[in-house]
């Protein structure tokens, strides 16, 4: 039994699959032309003109505090996490030989005050006798004169005129000796006063390094901020430049970005920075400005730099830091601290900026006034101890 096929049977809908299919692969193409068209324009409009890391971490100046004498801690004024302000005594060292010493200057400096009194009134002494003595030469001189005219008539004995002639003598010696002791003592003051005689410049110095050293047995605070890795204990029997504390002026933070060098071909001085931190999430936007450009990668400065000339060298894309300041208002409301992680977003629009900084700074770029005051309290003690030690005279 044979089965025969008829040409004129229906035959699946192949055509209007094939329509679907093709219309499907065009809306597709046309899906991906237009996201191609969109990332072009974003690229074109926005992407280019930003570059963005989140390899960058909050940076400030850690000012550590050390002693500038030897002594013994017999107090601790702050702790770790405390608020301190310029001036404020953090560390208090034994002031009992320093106090020694700044009395022994005071009276060193009395004690020479009046020396070099007496060193003016000698010359005025030695003027007074260096006169007297001219005229005892003077008569001396004209008696021996008037002696020597009487010896031809015999009214003066030969005798008599070797006395006279040895008087004079005797009288030409002492007068020398008395300018000389007076030229001795006009050079140790001629052409000064009582307060700028050497001597009593050179006690003053003494007086006015006790005085520092009594001031410096109390360590303050050379700026405000907050307390960080507080090490000296009481007791502790401390030296010059060891580091008791660290004093962290969180207004003062700024944000180490690093970024690629393949990035940095736009980036210029005073660029516009968005930046998020970890600590608060994306709810909190900082808006900083560059500062400055890094003037090498890391490896460049590292303890033992990168030796490329080996035959094994690898390229690595290198990492620039750059420094970005913050708004010390958004820095207020949400503090940093050093160390956190943070991300960064750099507007490059703005082309008009330096890659470098071109002027040179004309001021101190930080300054403290904390020890400003000792040394002019030390001058106005010294000018009270000459003062003390002076009847008014050549002062």
């Amino acid at each position: 039994m044979t089965t025969e096929l008829n040409p004129h049977a229906a035959t699946p809908a192949v055509a209007p699959n094939n329509g679907k299919r093709r219309k499907a692969l065009l809306m597709l193409l046309a899906l991906v032309v237009i996201a191609a068209i969109a990332w072009v324009a974003y690229y074109l409009m926005v992407a280019r003109w930003h570059e963005s890391t989140d390899d960058a971490y909050v940076q400030g100046n850690v000012v550590s505090i050390t002693p500038q004498t030897v002594g013994t801690v017999v107090s601790i004024g702050a702790e770790d996490g405390m608020k301190v302000a310029a001036g404020q005594v953090l560390v208090q060292l034994d002031p009992n030989d320093a106090k020694v010493a700044y009395e022994q200057a005071v009276a060193n400096l009395a004690n020479t005050v009046r020396q070099v009194r007496g060193l003016y009134s000698a010359v005025d002494a030695g003027q007074a006798d260096l006169a007297a003595r001219q005229a005892s030469v003077q008569r001396a001189r004209a008696d021996l004169k008037r002696r020597e005219g009487l010896v031809a008539d015999g009214a003066v004995s030969a005798e008599e005129l070797a006395h006279a002639r040895n008087e004079l003598a005797v009288l030409e010696a002492g007068l020398r000796a008395t300018d000389g002791n007076l030229s001795r003592n006009r050079a140790l003051v001629d052409a000064t006063t009582v307060a700028n005689q050497p001597q009593v410049q050179a006690a003053a110095a003494q007086l006015r390094q006790a005085y520092l050293n009594l001031q410096r047995a109390a360590i303050v605070a050379p700026v405000s901020g907050h307390v960080a890795k507080r090490s000296v204990q009481l007791g502790q029997r401390v030296q010059p430049g060891t580091t008791l504390m660290t004093i962290v002026p969180l207004e003062q933070v700024w944000v180490d970005a690093n970024f690629k060098e393949t990035q940095l071909h736009k980036m210029r001085l005073g660029q516009p920075v968005q930046l998020h931190a970890d600590l608060y999430g994306d709810d909190v936007v900082y808006d900083g400005k560059i500062t400055s450009l890094g003037m090498g990668t890391g490896s460049a400065f590292a303890l033992l730099p990168a030796q490329n000339a080996s035959g094994n060298w690898i390229k690595i894309v290198q990492r620039v830091p750059v420094r970005i300041e913050l708004d010390p208002k958004q820095l207020a409301s949400h503090p940093l601290r050093l160390g956190l992680s943070m991300s960064a977003d750099v507007s490059l629009r703005d082309q008009n900026g330096n890659v470098l900084a071109q002027a040179t700074s004309q001021k101190p770029v930080l300054t403290t006034q904390a020890y400003a005051q000792q040394l002019a309290e030390a001058d106005a003690l010294i000018q009270q101890v000459i003062g003390d030690n002076l009847p008014g005279k050549h002062s």
